[in-house]
């Protein structure tokens, strides 16, 4: 055959016959040279790679809380007040009469009622800020003023009084009263904590083409919902709403209140929408930074397992001043939850003995199994389950930074009063509360508008996949909650 007219491009020598040559092959890619994209398909591999496992990080929520409509923007709930009467920031000084005779002035902090509580006949224990080592008694003998906050006294007992002229801590044990007096004076009234928060409204959508969804193309894919098989052009459609269903929990573990207020800028949001009524919603770790308990640099450095057991302790310690709550989560970052491990392992009869690991599967038989790894332990009172939580861990979530090592949450129900139902209820100490009434629930809702793909709602050339919630968290009882934070 020969080359005329330079139809073909002169590197090439077509064949009188179909064979594969050097000579006459065509290459797609060349187009400068006159030739085309393409001669041969390439080996497809159908199936998708799943190189990063299940990437979905939801399902932390539902495991320790439970989902509640509600019908209204806010959720107003109560939680109890201490039975107790005690004060940490307390002066004492010597009264003008002389001894026994003592001054108390009390600083009324955030949160504090009209009056202190603390009434004329009163015994109270005071006991030094610095140590909490000294302490001396004293019966309440008069107030100085009506609201109860500066007061005087008689002290029981002259040791240690001098150690104690300054800031102090103290608290109510009881009452002394002499013969034929009259009866106590005033009443405690009891009173209790009001918390709000505000849900919000989250959006996300999946828009395609008409002229994309025209050119159908397959790939084998296995979901993290649990099914498999074949997808067309909605996989990343599956995708959306995956991610969405993420954002769902992760706005409300790390949702924060807008203290800011104002607008959020002109182009935000379509016309006439009301900027300000973005307000925020208080997710799980500022609720536990308002209302919790801190702990920052669990197990610190040094050896496995080396000071893991006194910073736990402590963690315990705290537990027993709040609602000693006897079972509790612990949902930690790899780095903790390895730091437990050794912990636990330090204190473990055989090794610490012997120097031996602790055989865990297959009738502890050594040549088995080994289980270096624990997912629970009892210490003291308390009762401790332990797993790792994939958000702490995941490259492109809270796994980017090292601020949250963890988090230790109550298990069970907290009684509480409901503003809106009008009586005392049981609610897990987590839950999320969605809008919801008899004709809208948008607790998720998922919705197809344009005009491809079944859709004829408008006269957009594409097929829009529209996802939507409005909900926050409620955190009731934070104060048994603790947070851990890097140091």
């Amino acid at each position: 055959m020969s080359l005329s007219g330079g139809a073909v491009p002169p590197s090439l020598r077509p064949m009188p016959s179909q064979v594969t040559v050097q000579d006459n092959y065509i290459d797609f890619n060349d187009l400068a040279n006159g030739q085309w994209a393409q001669q041969y398909l390439p080996e497809l591999y159908e199936a998708e790679v799943e190189r990063y496992g299940n990437r979905t990080l939801g399902g932390f929520l539902r495991m320790v809380g439970a989902e509640m409509p509600m019908t209204s923007d806010q959720v107003i709930w109560s939680e109890q007040n201490r039975l107790h009467v005690a004060y940490d920031d307390v002066a004492i000084a010597a009264n003008a009469g002389g001894f026994p005779k003592v001054d108390i002035v009390i600083t009324p902090g955030a949160g504090n009622p009209a009056t202190s509580g603390i009434r004329v006949g009163n015994t109270v224990l005071v006991s030094d800020n610095a140590t909490g080592l000294i302490t001396t008694k004293v019966l309440i003998t008069a107030l100085a003023n009506p609201n109860g906050y500066e007061l005087e006294g008689h002290v029981y007992e002259a040791d240690n009084l001098s150690q104690l002229i300054g800031t102090n801590s103290l608290f109510v044990y009881g009452t002394e009263f002499p013969k034929g007096s009259e009866g106590m004076n005033g009443a405690i009234e009891p009173n209790v904590t009001t918390f709000t928060n505000s849900p919000i409204i989250l959006k996300d959508n999946y828009e395609l083409s008409g002229s994309d969804a025209a050119q159908i193309g397959w790939i084998e894919v296995a979901t993290e919902d649990g099914t498999s098989g074949y997808l067309w052009y909605l996989k990343a459609e599956a995708e959306t709403r995956l991610r969405f269903e993420d954002y769902l929990e992760m706005s409300m573990v790390e949702g924060v209140k807008n203290d800011n207020g104002g607008a959020f800028g002109t182009n935000f949001g379509p016309t006439g929408a009301n900027n300000s009524q973005i307000k925020g919603t208080e997710g799980l770790f500022s609720a536990i930074e308002d209302r919790g308990n801190i702990y920052s640099g669990f197990a610190g450095a040094g050896a496995p397992g080396s000071g893991a057991l006194g910073d736990f302790d402590e963690i315990l310690k705290q537990l027993d001043k709040q609602g000693a709550i006897e079972e509790n989560m612990l949902f930690l970052s790899r780095q903790t939850a390895l730091d437990f491990d050794d912990m636990i392992a330090a204190v473990n009869g055989s090794y610490a003995s012997l120097g031996a690991a602790s055989y865990g599967l297959f009738d502890n038989e050594a040549e088995m199994a080994l289980n270096f790894g624990f997912a629970g332990f009892r210490r003291g009172s308390y009762d401790f389950y332990k797993t790792d939580w994939k958000y702490l861990n995941d490259a492109t979530t809270r796994g980017l930074d090292n601020q949250i090592d963890g988090v230790m949450i109550p298990a069970g129900t907290s009684t509480v009063y409901d503003q809106m139902m009008g009586s005392n209820i049981r609610r897990p100490f987590l839950h999320v509360r969605y809008r919801a009434s008899e004709t809208e629930d948008r607790r998720f809702k998922a919705w197809i508008t344009g005009s491809v793909g079944g859709a004829y709602t408008s006269d957009l050339d594409v097929l829009r996949v529209n996802f939507l919630s409005e909900r926050c968290l409620v955190t009731q009882a934070a104060n048994n909650f603790v947070l851990f934070k890097g140091a």
